[in-house]
């Protein structure tokens, strides 16, 4: 399981268990819903760590990954990336 979708799944867990135990207080629905939002977002700051560095590595990762396809791209499309010729006075393998 990537771990964007482990962080993302981690914070709407925390939401709804923040909501449903908001939901036993009286008051207004759109303010238990702030309130859960606001709770939630806070505590995954703290709770959810582990799973937001790593889903921040593997964003990194894949930038890298892509930066790195990108030039070699490039310089193939310039012509610095040519494989070698053979000259005439060289036999072929």
């Amino acid at each position: 399981m990537s771990a964007a979708l482990k962080y993302t799944l981690g914070r709407i867990g925390l939401f709804v268990a923040v909501l449903a135990g908001l939901w036993l207080v009286d008051m207004n629905v759109f303010l238990k819903l702030m309130l859960a939002l606001v709770f939630s977002a806070a505590l995954s700051f703290f709770l959810l760590r582990g799973w937001r560095d790593e889903m921040a590595g593997e964003i990194a990762e894949s930038t890298e990954r892509r930066r790195a396809e990108k030039e070699r791209l490039r310089s193939a499309l310039a012509g610095e990336d040519e494989p070698p010729t053979q000259t005439p006075d060289q036999p072929s393998r």
